[in-house]
């Protein structure tokens, strides 16, 4: 899903002005920005399609709609020949109306009653319908950045083929020139083995037939070459995986070797030098940074890039005047030389524009931007014979897994450029794609720590909900939750931190924790003259934990509980799941086994033939909506029926009306608990006689 500040341009078609604001308020209570539409007309279902910069991400179209028909939408939207998803609204689905929707080209079904189930298919639709139109924007973007590459190709002076299973498919006029060619169609189809000694034909055939393999091409290959003439001439040749018309192929460059291995090297360093800064030049840097995005990709290393750029060039070419634009490139580029440490590669990179690719995290990549923009902004730059004070402005990009392609890391620092510059310079812009999981490490992290201290300090505390008998009983009962107290009064529930404390190895710890603490607290009860029995929930941790039965005796015998007193409650279908270990450990514990969110399963009742629990509390799915789902009073019915058949005791949780109540009255249900009875609360206050 697009980023949480990103509105979504919604159309939503249904008769129902209530209805669609129904819609609109769900959406926002879930985060999201909204930005509705409504057309009641056809007519103006097209104008609003139609208008200019009215944009819309997604539809959400009512099957039942008479005033603008779900079809009339689907065709309107297919003549305007837009990528525009379409969700048809339905009260309920049935083969009928769902093969004949997907048929007609929606792209998903959003039931009206249930708002989560509508925000999941808005959310996957609207998700979708951006990765989408990201792909576009990257296909563009490569396409004309290989129309770029291709321009420049064949203005360069280096000889530059494509090679397709050994055959040239492509190359420029210094490749021609070199090898004495007067156009293309000379050569086109030649194989590369026409171009090279007879003496190195063979270790050249090998080299292609490991590079054929997918192994890696040596930095350079020198070898005898000879022209379209014969002339032999000794030459070096250096490859690089490429991709031509959607084909893979190989780009070869093909150089004359100097005869002087001295002059041939400052040769080839003049090949990589711009002729003004002295830094790298713009292909050479571009090697380098393709280099640095695979490793990254690979998890062979870390790298930031940084781009910067003087601020205010203009101006302070109207000021210096236009003959010394080379000399202030000059006084940057050694400014930004003498800032940076001796393993970063700098270039220049545009007209006004310096490269810097650093090693190391997204730490060091802030601080060597840091350096940079603090370098310029407390030194002067000389430029000739002058000098100026001079700022910059810096975009960057750490590179990584999630970024790993030249065209997106050059976009994204190119952007981190405009944005500094547009708020008046002297800063660093940078975008680190792994700030997102960094900043829910550290998310993670804080919870851990709180997990343990409440652990270590006794932070945790439990909340009471009483649990009531239908059939007469006067006994206490309750419910007890485990709360956390992370100060301020914010007391959080175990769904917050739970799936963390799983993965961390905590919950053993936090069972054993409310285990221990319940027990005290019956005690204190019975001390008191006020004694209760408590159902307390563990989880599937504890039934790997043979020590925790042992733990349990022990508090029994030192508090002098009676086991009868403590209800250890097992979600049904962990039980399901680890059943050899909840039987070996209900057999151990000296109390009581309940099952909760018991009735969902394929066949709740065939679990209770190999587990026997006390109690068993019905899934709250059943108590939802009780009064208008003739469907679960049945079902709770005959739960009812035969677990009372069994000698379980039945709970009903998540009473929320008093219709509920009359209806589990008569279903046979032993005990009831809900915020319609009584909320969950600190104290154990609640009158049962």
């Amino acid at each position: 899903m697009p980023a949480n500040d990103q509105p979504l341009r919604l159309m939503i078609v249904d008769d129902s002005v209530e209805a669609a604001e129904a819609i609109v308020s769900t959406l926002r209570n879930a985060g999201i920005a909204v930005r509705p539409l409504r057309p009641d007309s056809i007519d103006a279902l097209a104008g609003m399609l139609g208008e200019e910069g009215q944009a819309v991400d997604l539809v959400l179209a009512a099957q039942a709609a008479t005033l603008v028909p779900l079809a009339t939408v689907l065709d309107v939207i297919k003549a305007g020949g837009k990528d525009l998803p379409v969700v048809t609204i339905v009260d309920r689905v049935d083969d009928t109306s769902l093969t004949q929707a997907l048929a007609a080209g929606v792209r998903g079904i959003a039931l009206r009653h249930q708002p989560q189930q509508l925000l999941g298919v808005v959310r996957t639709e609207w998700g979708d319908l951006e990765a989408r139109r990201t792909l576009r924007r990257l296909e563009a973007l490569v396409r004309e950045t290989e129309r770029r590459c291709d321009a420049l190709i064949e203005t360069s002076r280096d000889p530059i083929a494509y090679i397709h299973e050994g055959m040239h498919i492509r190359a420029n006029a210094a490749y021609l020139e070199m090898f004495g060619f007067d156009a293309f169609d000379d050569l086109e189809g030649m194989s590369l083995l026409d171009l090279v000694a007879p003496k190195h034909v063979d270790g050249f055939k090998a080299l292609l037939k490991s590079l054929s393999k997918g192994e890696p091409p040596p930095p350079r290959y020198e070898l005898e070459a000879h022209d379209g003439d014969g002339k032999p001439f000794p030459a070096v040749m250096e490859f690089t995986p490429a991709t031509y018309e959607g084909e893979p192929c190989l780009q070869v460059i093909f150089r004359r070797q100097e005869l002087d291995p001295e002059l041939a090297r400052e040769v080839e360093e003049l090949r990589q030098r711009d002729v003004v800064t002295g830094l790298l030049n713009r292909p050479t840097f571009l090697h380098a940074l393709e280099d640095a995005v695979a490793a990254a990709a690979q998890r062979q290393g870390q790298f930031g890039l940084l781009l910067v750029e003087p601020d205010h060039y203009r101006r302070l070419l109207q000021e210096i005047g236009l003959d010394s634009a080379d000399a202030l490139l000059q006084g940057v580029a050694g400014r930004l030389k003498g800032v940076l440490a001796g393993d970063a590669v700098t270039a220049r990179f545009g007209e006004h524009t310096l490269a810097a690719l650093v090693r190391g995290d997204h730490v060091a990549t802030m601080a060597a931007a840091e350096a940079i923009r603090e370098g310029f902004a407390s030194h002067v730059v000389e430029i000739g014979e002058r000098s100026a004070a001079i700022t910059v402005s810096i975009g960057g990009v750490q590179i990584g897994e999630k970024i790993a392609s030249v065209s997106q890391v050059l976009t994204k620092a190119a952007e981190g450029v405009q944005a500094s510059s547009n708020v008046g310079g002297n800063r660093a812009e940078i975008f680190d794609p792994g700030a997102v999981d960094r900043a829910e490490q550290e998310r993670v992290q804080a919870w851990v720590t709180h997990l343990r201290d409440a652990l270590d300090h006794d932070r945790f505390l439990l909340h009471y909900q009483p649990v009531i008998s239908l059939q007469g009983e006067t006994g206490a009962m309750y419910e007890a939750y485990i709360r956390l107290d992370v100060g301020s009064g914010e007391m959080v529930p175990p769904l917050r931190f739970h799936q963390i404390a799983e993965e961390h190895g905590l919950l053993w710890e936090i069972d054993r924790w409310v285990v221990g603490r319940a027990i005290n607290v019956i005690a204190e009860r019975r001390d008191a003259g006020e004694p209760v029995t408590l159902l307390v929930k563990i989880t599937e941790a504890s039934l790997a934990d043979d020590t925790l039965a042992k733990f349990i005796g022990e508090r029994l015998a030192a508090t002098g509980v009676d086991g009868e007193r403590l209800i250890l409650q097992l979600p049904e279908a962990k039980v399901f799941t680890h059943l050899r270990a909840a039987q070996q450990f209900a057999a151990a514990i000296p109390c009581k086994v309940g099952l909760e969110q018991f009735g969902v399963g394929l066949d709740s009742f065939q679990l209770l033939t190999h587990f026997n629990p006390a109690y068993i509390k019905l899934d709250r799915s059943f108590t939802e909506d009780l009064p208008k789902n003739a469907g679960n009073q049945a079902r709770i019915r005959e739960i009812a029926e035969r677990a009372q058949a069994s000698g379980i005791r039945s709970i009903a949780e998540f009473i929320q009306d008093a219709a509920s109540m009359a209806i589990l009255f008569s279903t046979g249900i032993d005990y009831v608990e809900g915020n319609f009875l009584a909320p969950a609360g600190p104290e154990m206050n609640y009158d049962f006689e």
